[in-house]
């Protein structure tokens, strides 16, 4: 079975909390660092390799999408319980916990997306912008629509602990 690729870059070598899934294709390098439970899925890559990535607990990147940031200028920070859709690009900005950033979206550089947002697919949150924490953003550029209810809340919890048992599925002796 294939590996994952994992590289230093510059002396700095990704870290890795307990129990984190890292799928055979996906690739994590340079000063990255994963908090417990975390997962890597197919095709993702999450590059340390121009500024620091830091990612919480309990948070999937999810296949093909890609982490990254802005040399000497933005750092990327993601926190627990954060599920980065398919194939979404979050670059040199900061995920607070408990964020869905949905298939295909964008979140540019210094942007800040609060605590319990909801960034839909397919939008882009531009540079420098702030999403207010129990908001859904839509749209290109990204715009606050409509306010997440507790069922959302609770789903994007839910999701966050899904894809941990979804990575069970994976390990050797399951």
């Amino acid at each position: 079975m294939q590996e994952p690729v994992i590289l230093p870059v510059e002396g700095k070598s990704p870290q890795f909390g307990q129990n984190c899934f890292l799928a055979p294709n996906c690739t994590v390098v340079g000063d990255v660092v994963l908090g417990d439970d975390c997962t890597v899925w197919f095709n993702a890559v999450v590059r340390g390799d121009v500024n620091a990535i830091r990612v919480g607990k309990r948070t999937n990147i999810q296949d093909g999408a890609v982490i990254h940031c802005t040399y000497q200028k933005a750092a990327t920070t993601i926190g627990d319980e954060v599920s980065i859709g398919h194939n979404a690009i979050v670059h040199g900005s900061t995920i607070h916990n408990n964020v869905l950033v949905g298939m295909g979206s964008i979140v540019m550089d210094h942007a800040v997306v609060e605590e319990n947002c909801i960034i839909a697919a397919g939008a882009i949150v531009l540079e420098n912008m702030r999403c207010e924490s129990g908001w859904i953003y839509a749209g290109i550029p990204a715009k606050k629509v409509k306010q997440v209810s507790a069922e959302q809340v609770a789903g994007m919890k839910r999701t966050a602990a899904n894809y941990t048992m979804y990575a069970d599925w994976f390990r050797p002796g399951k």
